[in-house]
């Protein structure tokens, strides 16, 4: 499996754009865990990518959306391990998150929401000038992206990290690649 594949087939299947840009965000985010926990950089980087590759094709229902994802990755070439972090990653299919890549993906996945939503209230609408107490704040402000669960974005803590490197990591990653992101 590799990532010009894997980016094929999200091509075929992934037609919202901001869809595309949270995928490649949650790329980012999971390649730099991964250096900074010593774990494989690809693999953790293109689970990142797939996760989300089936919301269109289940039509937003949580109780299907990752399931197919899980078999699309798998048909590609994913491993075990990068399956199941698929599945659970979502929630609603009530499955542990037991390896590290499985907690990666699960805290990893809403931070990216929280920090779109951080640098999309500034008025240049841009990741460069962001800093990750600004995000920490919004953090803070639960009716503020709503959607970005902060109860999963702090799990990051079962890998050892606080919420303030998590934070710092990946604003990081994605000011990074900003301008994949419009950002």
């Amino acid at each position: 499996m590799n990532r010009k594949e894997v980016l094929e087939s999200i091509n075929e299947n992934v037609e919202n754009k901001n869809l595309l840009k949270h995928m490649l965000a949650t790329e980012a985010i999971m390649r730099a865990l991964a250096r900074r926990l010593s774990e494989d950089e690809d693999e953790w980087g293109l689970t990142g990518l797939l996760h989300d590759i089936d919301v269109e094709l289940t039509e937003g229902d949580e109780n299907s959306h990752s399931k197919l994802g899980a078999d699309l990755a798998s048909e590609l070439g994913a491993s075990k391990e990068m399956v199941h972090a698929i599945l659970c990653h979502n929630a609603a299919h009530g499955l542990p998150c037991e390896t590290k890549l499985d907690k990666a993906l699960f805290c990893a996945d809403p931070l990216t929401g929280l920090i779109t939503a951080s640098a999309l209230v500034r008025s240049d609408k841009k990741l460069a000038g962001l800093e990750a107490k600004s995000v920490l704040k919004r953090f803070k402000e639960k009716a503020f992206a709503a959607g970005a669960n902060r109860e999963h974005i702090a799990s990051c803590q079962g890998l050892g990290i606080e919420i303030e490197e998590f934070v710092s990591l990946g604003l990081k990653a994605m000011q990074d690649i900003a301008g994949n992101l419009g950002l």
